[in-house]
């Protein structure tokens, strides 16, 4: 997936800039940005302030994490399973 040039915290701090009323065309003059990505992050990340971002950051960390855990329960329940069906 290609990387933005913006880190998230610019990307906030440009949708607030918005917020308070800088045309968005000036704003994608300024930061050299198009209109349609403006509108994808609006879509994004609209309404969302810093704390909110790292929330969702350490969210999709746990979800990662988790998801890793099921993956190895999963696999060793497969084992086990085949494990006991060649004994009967």
């Amino acid at each position: 997936m290609k990387r933005t040039q913006f880190s998230e915290n610019q990307i906030i701090k440009i949708l607030k800039e918005a917020e308070a009323g800088v045309p968005v065309t000036d704003l994608c003059r300024t930061y050299g940005f198009s209109k349609s990505s403006f509108y994808k992050w609006k879509a994004k990340y609209g309404g969302m302030e810093a704390s909110d971002l790292r929330r969702l950051r350490e969210l999709q960390v746990e979800n990662r994490r988790l998801k890793q855990m099921y993956a190895e329960l999963s696999l060793e329940h497969q084992v086990l399973k085949d494990i006991v069906e060649k004994k009967l």
